[in-house]
């Protein structure tokens, strides 16, 4: 398995339980020291993980996402493709990620209203990001909310409701406003343009 030069410490395959399968990556994946990969995951092509990053079993990845440092994505997630999430982010259980999305520093996408709470009659569910959202750093978002796609969250916001597309949401809690035409365009990384012409 290809890696970060001189980089140790990665766990590949970790097996959370009797009977799982090897993860799948792509080509030229570039994993730094201390990631762990659980089993049961598919990850495309030019994956990429800052330091000691955890992806928890049964996630789906496409092509050229980065995980940063210190992050964890922890189970059950769906990411498209060009997606980049910076360091010290927590990506909970069932989140839906589309493509060409970028998530700040700090950021917590939840998915629990009651932790531990009213198991009978509530089931957690995920943030779903639509295609081309930004969401600033340190911003939090609660669970089961969809944010459309294009929109972008301002850094420290936390998120109660649905975020319509191509809208702007910052406060807390966030309001909704109109997002700037400077902000309209769709996400693109420098180092993403050589794939996407």
């Amino acid at each position: 398995m290809p890696a970060g030069n001189n980089d140790t410490g990665l766990i590949i395959g970790y097996a959370y339980r009797e009977g799982c399968r090897p993860p799948i990556l792509g080509k030229a994946p570039l994993l730094r020291t201390g990631t762990i990969i659980y089993a049961d995951v598919r990850i495309g092509d030019f994956f990429q993980t800052g330091h000691y990053v955890v992806i928890r079993e049964n996630c789906r990845f496409g092509d050229h996402v980065r995980v940063g440092t210190h992050s964890v994505v922890d189970g059950n997630v769906i990411m498209g493709n060009f997606v980049k999430i910076a360091s010290q982010c927590c990506i909970s259980p069932q989140t839906i990620i589309g493509s060409r999305v970028f998530i700040g520093p700090g950021v917590m996408l939840t998915n629990d209203k009651y932790p531990l709470k009213m198991r009978d009659c509530y089931r957690p569910e995920g943030v779903i990001l639509g295609d081309n959202v930004s969401v600033g750093a340190g911003s939090v978002l609660l669970p089961g909310i969809e944010i459309g796609q294009g929109s972008f969250i301002a850094a420290g916001a936390v998120v109660t409701r649905d975020v319509p597309p191509m809208t702007m949401a910052k406060g807390n809690p966030a309001t909704i406003h109109e997002l700037p035409d400077k902000l309209r365009e769709k996400n693109t990384a420098l180092s993403w343009r050589q794939y996407l012409e």
